[in-house]
Parts: C-alpha cells; structure tokens; sequence
C-alpha cells in the first residue's frame, strides 16, 4: 500500500508536470532549447545535490523516515519521494517564470513568424525601434549562469563528505562550509574569471551556456562587487570557528580562486601550474573540510587529495585541447599550447592513470575503492590520443561527457563514503 509521503508527493507532481507542459506549449525553437538546457541542467544538478546532502543528514540522525509512510524504495538511505521537491524546483518555478513572462511570436507581412533575434524574443527582420545590440540580462540572472551552477556541486560535495567523514555527522559548521563552497565559492571563481576572460570568451563559441558566460562588460564591476560581497562573511565565520591549520588553507583556497584569472597573476596563462591551480580548487574544500573538523591530514588521507590533485590537473588539461587554438589567436599560454593536443592528451591520460595508481597502492579501503570512478574518464581521454592542433576541437565532445561523469563519479564517491561509515565501520 502507498504511503501517505508517497500519495502527497505524487500529488505535488500534477501541477509541476501541468506548468511544464504550459511553457512547452508557448515557447518556440530557441527559446524552447534554451528552457530545455536551462531546465534539464538544473535539474540535473538538484538532483545530485538532493542524494548526496539527504542521504547525509539520514546517516547524521539529522532526519528521519518511517518506512510505512513511503514507497519503500530508496537510493542509498534517501526516499524516492524526496527527489520530487528537486523536480518541483528545477521544473515548475522556471515553468511558470515562462508562461508569466514568454510573448507571442510577432509575424511579419506575409503573415508568417520570422526567426527571433537571439536574446532578445524580436523577429530579426522587425528590429526598426530594437537596438542593434540586446540589453544584458537582469543582475541576478547573470550571477547566476557566472557561477556555473553546473558545476556547484563539484566543489560543495569535497567539503561535505570530508566534514562528514572526519566528524562522523553535521553541524552548523558543516552545513555553512558546504552553502560556501556550493555558490558563492564559485561566484567568486567564475565571476572573477569572467571578468578577466572577456576578451577572449567572446572569441570563443563553446562560451555563453553551461560551459562559460560571456559576462557583458557593464556587469563586470557588478560581478566582482557581488562576489566579495558573497564570500566575504563566510570567510570570516569559517576563520572565526577554525583552527590555524584550516584557516592558512582557507587563505590558499581563494588566493588560488584569484590568481588563476586575475590580472597580474593569471596563473591560467602558465603551463602546467595551470592544471595544478584548477586542480587545487577542487581539492583545497576537501583539505578545509578535513581539518576545520579538527582531524589529522593522515598518510592515507594525503595520497586521496593527491589522487584528487591528479584527477583534477588531468581534466583541466584536457579540458584545455579544445581550446588551443582559440587560445593561441588570444596570444593566451595554456599547458595545451605548449605541449600541443596530443601531448597533452597523453599528459591527461598519465595524470588518469597515477591517480588510479595513488589509490589503489597507497590509500586504505574502502577510499581505494574510489579508483573505479575514475575509470571512465581513462576511457574517454583514450579515445583521443591521435588528435592533434588541426583537429584539437573535436575533443569538445569528450569533454561534454565529463559533465555528466563528474556528476556520476560525485555520486559513487559519495554511496562508498556512506558505506564506509555505516557498514563497513
């Protein structure tokens, strides 16, 4: 029999699934795509989100749920039904936001619809009183697709699952910690890089969608002003409640967040320390969740971050092929531009196969375990190892796909963390 969580959630489904089906309705071609991406991604997103942070609060004693009021079903220790408050999130508020806000398609004399003007919902051939160039998105929206809400999740995720793992549950630091390193964090990361990258980015194609905002010029001291604004008091409670180990790590966390796109530093211009410094971005929330709990950096605690490092230096290595030559027309240095695609490729792969090597050699069980989640990825750069500088840009989708592995691999990581603590402990 259905449980009443069950039938309550079921029920908060209809008019989720009847707002979508309204904005399906309205929208047309571009506009469609664009709620599609927009939708599909931040769904994407919250749902991840929803099994990792649930799926902790369950194992903390935080919450709670009484088998006979659900279906039963559960992924890891959270209910099925919780992932219906994502749904409702990431599909019914955009949907309504549509359907409020869509305008009809204008038609032109013969009485057809002309193509819009992207960004701006115009037909192209009836712009007489629209100018030539679009008026940037609202304040909020454009924070918004700066911070990269893609990838929230790789950054608020390390924190949590080493607070987690190193105080056996979750306070009010732990819970503060990950809203850190979940948005602003990454505010701040990406807004300062799109700021110092314009030039550059509008050069680029891949950038203006869930890979890298074209951050119009007239919202560049806006982003900088917001993502001070943003960090700042975090950074000093997290000082505040931490010990000096934590708090010289935090310090090397941002200053790495604006050396790598600042002027005057741009650490993403130097090859190799490229990699490192991207890498250390990923791992640096890891390392503050670790010892802000007050735990020891242990031996087989340091080989994982060093896993880490080299997960991480290899993807943005690879990340980088795609863009050698976009960043040589820049005049821009990459580690992809000094060696060339396919060297890089191999360094990507070199760095794959060492982190698997650090785990499975120097890291205890169950951490070794975490070296399957970098398997595919292995497979994914392999496919590429004949690529060179005329061809770099089809590794693009290669990369694409690391989106959706980051994504799976978080949620591996995350299920084997919950084990380790409940089962295996």
């Amino acid at each position: 029999m259905t449980g009443i969580y069950t039938t309550i959630n079921l029920t908060m489904s209809i008019p989720v699934l009847g707002a979508a089906a309204i904005a399906l309705g309205r929208l047309r071609g571009a506009e469609r795509r664009r709620w599609l991406l927009g939708v599909g991604g931040s769904l994407v997103v919250l749902l991840v989100l929803t099994a990792i942070f649930d799926n902790l609060m369950i194992a903390a004693g935080l919450v709670a749920y009484d088998d006979a009021l659900t279906s039963g079903l559960r992924l890891g220790l959270a209910p099925i039904e919780d992932f219906s408050y994502a749904v409702a999130a990431a599909v019914f508020v955009p949907s309504v936001w549509s359907v409020l806000t869509a305008r009809a398609p204008a038609a032109v004399a013969d009485g057809h619809a002309s193509p819009q003007e992207p960004g701006t919902g115009v037909p192209a051939n009836v712009r007489k009183s629209v100018p030539d160039t679009p008026a940037p998105p609202a304040l909020l929206t454009t924070l918004f697709w700066s911070s990269r809400p893609v990838s929230w999740v790789n950054t608020a995720a390390p924190f949590a699952l080493a607070y987690f793992l190193a105080t056996g549950g979750f306070d009010l630091v732990g819970v503060i910690g990950t809203v850190f390193f979940l948005v602003p964090y990454n505010l701040a990361m990406y807004g300062i890089n799109d700021v110092f990258d314009y030039e550059s980015d509008l050069r680029n194609p891949r950038k203006g969608g869930v890979e890298g905002a074209v951050l119009d010029r007239s919202r560049h001291t806006a982003t900088l002003v917001a993502s001070a604004v943003t960090t700042v008091p975090f950074l000093a409670y997290l000082v505040l409640v931490g010990s000096a180990e934590s708090s010289v790590w935090l310090a090397a966390s941002m200053f790495a967040v604006i050396a790598y796109s600042a002027k005057g530093l741009r650490f993403k211009e130097v090859p190799f320390l490229d990699s490192v410094t991207s890498a250390f971005h990923f791992v640096s929330p890891a390392i503050i969740g670790w010892t802000i709990a007050g735990a020891e950096l242990t031996a087989g605690v340091s080989a994982c971050l060093v896993a880490f490092m080299l997960w991480g230096a290899a993807s943005q290595a690879f990340g980088a092929v795609q863009d050698v030559r976009f960043d040589r027309e820049a005049d821009l240095r990459s580690v992809a531009t000094v060696l060339g695609a396919r060297s890089t490729v191999w360094f990507a792969l070199a760095c794959y196969v060492a982190a698997v090597l650090v785990l499975l050699i120097c890291a205890p069980w169950p951490a070794s375990g975490a070296a399957f989640a970098i398997l595919p990825y292995l497979a994914t750069v392999a496919a590429y190892l004949r690529v060179d500088d005329a061809t770099a840009e089809v590794t693009h989708e290669g990369w694409k796909r690391f989106l959706v592995l980051n994504m799976l691999a978080g949620f591996c990581v995350t299920q084997l963390v919950l084990w380790s603590v409940l089962v295996w402990a």
